[in-house]
């Protein structure tokens, strides 16, 4: 596979069987991956994405049955992997259960568009393999404190879009928000940072518009 450089799209690594983009969610454990997905979904159906999930837990299937509890979307357009490991051994090392999980879903829903694929839980050294992602997000949290971006985890230097999260208690937790999105500027070279709340949804119909555009090319 050809080398890519972070930050711009690789439909080479799909096979000629995909045709859906394919986008990742990763970040620590509690920084609110989850909560994104929930907000993701109904926005993008609004649009009439033709829309289906991944989730991967290490050994259950939690996060999958909840999305599907949900109703924000079918039930049978959620995938569970269960990894049996380190979360980040299934989108990195080996993806090749998302991959075929992706797969299964592009052929079971013609015409999908779009899936997105959630990482479990890991530190911030995880990062997606571009065999597998097209495009990969990395959501932080304020709680997690203000040092993040200066700890230059590989997750957030290198994922394409970095989401700072749970900013409606940065004044709780004693975050310097300001600082946090500053120092992830520096670190990221300009490469995009937005901010969410996503227990209220607050910033992530930006987060859509860019996926939307850079992703989906607003197709």
């Amino acid at each position: 596979m050809n080398s890519i450089v972070p930050g711009t799209l690789a439909p080479q690594s799909k096979t000629a069987t995909t045709s859906a983009a394919r986008v990742g969610i990763g970040g620590p454990v509690g920084s609110g991956k989850t909560a994104l997905l929930e907000q993701l979904i109904p926005r993008f159906i609004a649009r009439g994405t033709n829309l289906a999930v991944i989730t991967n837990d290490i050994a259950t299937k939690e996060d999958a049955e909840r999305v599907r509890r949900s109703g924000l979307i079918a039930p049978e357009r959620v995938a569970a992997v269960e990894t049996g490991a380190c979360p980040h051994s299934a989108i990195r090392e080996d993806p090749t259960l998302n991959m075929q999980a992706a797969e299964d879903l592009d052929a079971k829903f013609p015409g999908l568009e779009l899936i997105l694929i959630e990482s479990g839980g890991d530190n911030l050294a995880s990062s997606f393999s571009l065999d597998l992602v097209d495009y990969w997000m990395f959501v932080i949290d304020v709680a997690g404190g203000d040092d993040i971006p200066r700890k230059r985890g590989f997750g957030v230097l290198t994922c394409d879009l970095l989401v700072i999260n749970k900013i409606d208690l940065a004044p709780y937790v004693k975050t310097d928000l300001g600082r946090m999105v500053r120092e992830a500027n520096e670190v990221r070279g300009g490469r995009p940072v937005l901010l969410t709340n996503c227990a209220t949804g607050e910033g992530v119909d930006a987060i859509v518009d860019h996926l939307a555009r850079e992703v989906l090319f607003d197709r």
